[in-house]
C-alpha cells in the first residue's frame, strides 16, 4: 500500500496498526450485516407460503424428540445436585423448609432453559452445521438453486422454526424432572421435609418465573438453529470446512447463550 500524502516513511508504524484496526472492524461490521440478513431472509421464508409443514415436524422430532433423553437425563442428575447442595447449606441455616423454593426458582429461571440449549447446541446444533456444511462442500446447495428450490426455504428456515418451537417444550421436561431428581435427593435421601417441599414450590414459583424461563429457552432455540445453519451454509469448500463450521457453531451457540442469559435476565427482573 503506498504512503499516505503526508506522513512520512518514519511515521508508518504508527499509520499501520490503526488501518489493521479499521480493516478488521469493517470486516466484522459486514459479517454481522450478513448474519442478520441470513436470519431475516430466514424468518421471511417461514411466513410466506408454501410452507414446510412436513419439514418442520421433521425437524420438530430431529431437535426435539430426539434430544429428550440426553435433556431428561442431565435434568435428573441437575435436581439431584441442587438437592443435595441445597439441603447442605440450608440446614446449616434452619432453612430445610425452602429447599423446594431454591430448586424450583434455579431450575425454571435459569439453569432449565441454559442447560437444554447448551444439550441441544452440543446434540442438534452441531448435527445441523455438519448436514448443512457438507451439503455446501459438496456443492449440493448449489444443486438446489439450479433446480429452482430456495436452499434457505428448504433447509434452514424449517430449522430455525423447529428451533423455536422445541427448546420450549425440552425446557419445561428439564424443569419437571429436575424438580423431581431434587425432591428424591433432598427429601428421600438428605431427609428434608417432604410437606414444605412441594408448598414452597407452589407458594413462591409465580407465572411470571415459568414465563421469563420459556422466553429465554425461545431465544436459545432461535439462537441455536440460526447459527447452527449460518455456520454450516457457509461453510468454506475445503478439506476441513465441514468440521470448522461444526466448531464454530457448537463455540458461538454457546457463547451466545450465556450472553443472552444475562441480557434477558436483566430485563426479565426489572
Amino acid at each position: 500500500m503506498n504512503t499516505p500524502t503526508g506522513i512520512t516513511p518514519a511515521k508508518r508504524w504508527l499509520v499501520s496498526p490503526i488501518e489493521r484496526l479499521g480493516a478488521m472492524v469493517l470486516d466484522a461490521i459486514d459479517a454481522l450485516g450478513g448474519f442478520v440478513l441470513f436470519l431475516l431472509y430466514a424468518v421471511r421464508e417461514i411466513v410466506l407460503p408454501p410452507y414446510k409443514v412436513r419439514l418442520v415436524l421433521r425437524q420438530i422430532r430431529i431437535i426435539g424428540a430426539e434430544s429428550s433423553f440426553l435433556v431428561a437425563l442431565i435434568a435428573v442428575f441437575t435436581g439431584m445436585v441442587l438437592g443435595l447442595q441445597g439441603e447442605f447449606t440450608l440446614r446449616k441455616f434452619g432453612a430445610e423448609g425452602a429447599l423446594g423454593t431454591v430448586v424450583s426458582l434455579v431450575l425454571v429461571r435459569e439453569l432449565g432453559p441454559v442447560l437444554t440449549a447448551l444439550m441441544v447446541t452440543a446434540r442438534a446444533g452441531s448435527a445441523m452445521a455438519a448436514e448443512i456444511g457438507a451439503m455446501q462442500v459438496t456443492e449440493q446447495l448449489d444443486a438446489l438453486t439450479v433446480m429452482a428450490i430456495d436452499p434457505v426455504q428448504y433447509l434452514v428456515s424449517p430449522r430455525i422454526l423447529a428451533g423455536v418451537i422445541s427448546l420450549p417444550l425440552l425446557a419445561s421436561i428439564f424443569d419437571v424432572i429436575g424438580i423431581l431428581g431434587g425432591y428424591a435427593v433432598g427429601v428421600g435421601l438428605m431427609g428434608a421435609p417432604a410437606g414444605s417441599y412441594f408448598n414452597g414450590i407452589a407458594s413462591n414459583l409465580a407465572g411470571d418465573d415459568v414465563a421469563g424461563g420459556l422466553y429465554k429457552a425461545l431465544v436459545f432455540g432461535l439462537i441455536v438453529a440460526w447459527v447452527s445453519c449460518y455456520k454450516g451454509y457457509n461453510a468454506p469448500r475445503m478439506a476441513t470446512g465441514v468440521s470448522r463450521a461444526t466448531t464454530e457453531a457448537v463455540v458461538l451457540s454457546s457463547v451466545l447463550i450465556l450472553m443472552f442469559d444475562y441480557i434477558l435476565t436483566s430485563l426479565l427482573l426489572k
